[in-house]
Formats: C-alpha cells, structure tokens, sequence
C-alpha cells in the first residue's frame, strides 16, 4: 500500500500540492466551502495514481488545493463509502495520501440523520464519539502495523483540543451546535424504524454511511480530527416518512453557511 499512497503523493507534489496544512473531507451536499478558497491547483481523482472514483451523484469527485484563512488546505469534494463496492482500505487511501502530503489536522463532514429526536433538520452535531457499524476496520489488513500501531487507541478519537475551539466558535457565532454520537453504518438503504429504535438504544444522536473508517485512519496515523455531522432529516421510527433525497440535500443547504463558518474560523485559528 505504502507504493501506491506515494505514486499518489508524487503525482500531487508535480501538480502543485505543496505542504498542505490541513485537510478536508466534504460529505453529501456539503461542497460550498469551495467558494472560500483561493485554488491553486485541483485534479480529478480519476487522473489520480491509485485513487479510487467518487460515484454517487452528490459527490463532485475532486481533489482541491488552495488557501483558506491563510493556511495551505487540501480538500476532498466527494468522499467515497462501502455502499459504491470499494473496500475500506480503498475508503481510507485519500487520508493516508493526504497524511504523507504533510497535513497536520483532517476535518471531516457528513450528512446524517438525527436520531436523537431533540436535534432538528438543518440543524449541526459535533461528534464527541462513534459507534462503527460497518462489520470491518481499515486496519484488518497484513502489514499495518509497519505503518503505525496495529491495536490503536480508540478512547479519546476526536481531538479535544479542536472540537474545544468548534464549540467556543459555535458559542461566539451564535450557531446552534449538538455535541453527540455517529453510528456509521453500510447502507446504502436508509435503516427501518426497529434499526432506529435500536441505533437509540445503543446511544447513537445521529446515523449515516461514513466517516468512521476516516477517522480510524486518522487515529492510526496520530492525526488530530474532528467531525462535525449536518443533520439532514429526523428519524422518528413512531412518525417516519418515506425518504425524500431532494429535502436531505436542502436541509444540507441550509446548515452548510453555519458548517463553513465553523470550519473556516476554527482553520484561521489553526
């Protein structure tokens, strides 16, 4: 893997991508903090070595440098997830890629589903802790461990230090920030109302299809993240209505300018 993550990194080095201090991983619906950046330099990840290709429509497909907040950014517009048929090491490469680029904090996105009833459409999670419901781990392959510890620690996987700063930015911004816990399931089918009765059992605020494998990743390779979840519908299993893409990608929408703020301000203070 190691040989593939550094043709990877090659390739992105002779196109510009120099240093990246940070890096971004943008989910459904959630691609306007582009606007933010002064580009530098943007490849598809299809002209990437050994990248995998963002399939689902929502996903622009894009790997984006440029400046934001004065700090060097590298930014994922599109993700990938186990639903399109890749592997969670092929989900993960990106953050190892971007890792040897030389980022020294990952921010993360999603779109997710409030589970717990008291947060609302529209509205953003912070996420203090997950519970990975994908029957597999990025790290379950031969040789891990000669690219960091194979048994990582998973008490404390979101940086405190960054997600101090989100909530202090939140407070300051007048943002209404939840703090809770992401299950991350397979998909890609939305759950039925005994799988929501269930995620609530088991302590989860909010449930989509990616993000954990990321931030495992991350963990393995000591680099700070943190995540925040835009909550797109309310899974109410005794009041639920057939799924509607067309209101998850406006209620994305309408939470994105309060996401984008959080991460700018927390980036500029990086």
């Amino acid at each position: 893997m190691m040989k593939y993550i550094k043709e990877a990194v090659s390739f992105l080095n002779n196109r510009g991508f120099e240093n990246p201090e940070v890096g971004i991983i943008l989910g459904t619906g959630l691609g306007r903090i582009i606007e933010k950046i002064e580009i530098k330099a943007e490849v598809s990840y299809n002209h990437i070595p050994n990248f995998p290709t963002a399939t689902v429509e929502f996903h622009k497909g894009k790997l984006i440098y440029g400046l934001l907040e004065g700090k060097k950014v590298v930014v994922m517009q599109g993700r990938f997830h186990l639903y399109e048929g890749y592997t969670l090491r092929d989900v993960t490469f990106p953050v190892r890629v971007m890792h040897l680029l030389g980022i020294k904090n990952l921010l993360v996105s999603n779109a997710s589903g409030a589970i717990n009833l008291s947060f609302k459409k529209g509205e953003i999670m912070l996420i203090d802790d997950h519970i990975n419901l994908q029957g597999g781990s990025p790290l379950a392959f031969r040789g891990v461990e000669k690219m960091g510890e194979r048994f990582v620690d998973m008490s404390a996987p979101y940086d405190a230090v960054m997600n101090q700063k989100i909530e202090k930015i939140a407070s300051e911004k007048k943002i209404n920030l939840h703090k809770g816990v992401y299950a991350s399931v397979v998909g890609p089918q939305l759950e039925t109302r005994a799988e929501y009765r269930y995620l609530k059992i088991i302590g989860a605020d909010a449930v989509g299809m990616s993000t954990v494998p990321e931030i495992i990743v991350a963990n393995h390779l000591k680099l700070p993240v943190a995540a925040v979840s835009v909550l797109t519908d309310e899974c109410d299993p005794d009041h639920l209505e057939p799924v509607n893409i067309e209101d998850i990608i406006a209620s994305a929408a309408k939470a994105e300018p309060d996401m984008i703020t959080l991460f700018t301000e927390l980036i500029r203070q990086l």
